[in-house]
Order: structure tokens, then C-alpha cells, then sequence
């Protein structure tokens, strides 16, 4: 059975893509053939090839399922910045419904897992009426929760839990990316979201001086299948 999530983060920059990069080489060591797609990126460099961005770039890398730049990467915009807004400076229009069919052509491809990774996080718009939150919505997809491990990351993850929950989603699972290391009561704020979330905690990712997918993945494990 093909497993499929949904990667968001309690906040942009706390390592959204390093973690589904450490997951989908979790997944490669297990002998499953995997796809890592990034529908949305904003921040993105001009190259020969067209638009390129680095989180995509390394999505794409890492999956054993090798897709075109356009199939992992569909929707690429310029500014590094909210996406609705850089799509208003390249007069661009977002919307949950394009992303979805996006997503369900890749989708078509065989493989076993796969993890379409969201831009900021949860609530992030696409327009005035729409957020990335409707685009796992669409697909009916489950949620892995990427808690960047800072100062105010527990009311950050609780609330966007919560939220997952109330847009009827569920959490499959959740990673502690540590990145602030030198945080007073790290392991003790952990602890306390692991005992507030209805989730299982996929792992505890260290600073690592050399973040690459095979690194992280020593500190992750898999979320269990739907019917495990």
C-alpha cells in the first residue's frame, strides 16, 4: 500500500526539508521505492535548466523514483518570501485546487512512499481565501509535524496540532529537530509535547555539522502504515 504524507513545520526554517530528506532515505534503506515533491516553493534561482530551488533540488535527489524538476517542483516563484505574495510580485494566482492535480499526476508514478512537503507553515496562504493547509486537505492525506526545538516550540507545535486535527487531518507523526542547541531545557520541552500529542514522536534530530539525508536519518524512523 502506497503511504503518502504530508510534511509541514511549526515555523519556516526549522527543517522541514532536512527531515523528509532524512525520511526518504530512511525509506531507500528499507528497500521502498520512494518520491519526495515540493508543489510550492518560493525562493527560487534563475539556471539554464529554468527555476531551481534547493529544497526541491534535494527532494528530488534523494528519491529513489527519479521525476522530472516540473513534476517535483510544479509551481517555482522567484521571491523568498510568503508565496502568495510572490506570486502577486510575478502576478501569479495559488490555488489549493491546481496544486492538488499537481500532486495527483505525480502521484500516478509507482512508488511506496512519498512526501509532498509544504512551504512555511501550516496556515500559509495562497490567496485570500485559500491556505496550503487545503492542499493535504484535497488529498486526504496524513501529516508529519516537523517542531523545530527553540524557545516558544511548545505552544507552537500544540497549536498547529491542533489545528491539523480541527481541519480533520490526521497526525501520523511527529520530529524534533533541534535547532537551537544551546536552548535552556530542551529535552525537558520535548518531553513535554511528547506527552501532549496524540502522535508518535518519529525522532530526535541532533545540530549535525554535516546535515546530509544519510546523517539524519540515523536519528528517524518511519511512521507506521494506516493499517499497522
Amino acid at each position: 500500500m502506497k503511504q503518502i504524507y504530508f510534511v509541514t513545520g511549526t515555523d519556516t526554517d526549522v527543517g522541514k526539508t532536512a527531515i523528509s530528506v532524512g525520511l526518504i532515505e530512511r525509506a531507500n534503506r528499507a528497500g521502498l521505492r520512494t518520491i519526495g515533491l515540493k508543489p510550492l516553493a518560493a525562493g527560487c534561482e534563475q539556471t539554464p535548466e529554468g527555476l531551481r530551488n534547493q529544497d526541491a533540488l534535494q527532494l528530488q535527489q534523494a528519491a529513489s523514483v527519479q521525476l522530472s524538476y516540473e513534476q517535483v517542483n510544479p509551481v517555482a516563484l522567484i521571491d523568498p518570501m510568503a508565496p502568495h505574495l510572490a506570486a502577486l510580485r510575478e502576478k501569479r494566482r495559488l490555488s489549493a485546487d491546481r496544486l492538488a492535480a499537481f500532486c495527483r499526476g505525480a502521484l500516478m508514478q509507482p512508488a511506496d512512499f512519498v512526501l509532498i512537503e509544504g512551504a512555511g507553515g501550516w496556515r500559509v496562504p495562497l490567496n485570500p481565501s485559500e491556505n496550503l493547509a487545503q492542499l493535504p486537505k484535497l488529498l486526504e492525506i496524513p501529516v508529519i509535524l516537523v517542531v523545530g526545538i527553540e524557545l516558544g516550540c511548545i505552544n507552537h507545535a500544540l497549536l498547529t496540532a491542533e489545528a491539523i486535527a480541527r481541519d480533520g487531518l490526521r497526525l501520523a507523526g511527529w520530529v524534533a529537530n533541534l535547532i537551537d542547541p544551546e536552548m535552556e531545557g530542551g529535552q525537558e520541552n520535548i518531553d513535554t509535547i511528547r506527552a501532549s500529542l496524540r502522535a508518535p514522536l518519529l525522532g530526535v534530530v541532533p545540530r549535525l555539522k554535516q546535515c546530509t539525508g544519510a546523517r539524519v536519518a540515523e536519528y528517524l524512523e518511519l511512521p507506521a502504515p494506516p493499517d499497522a
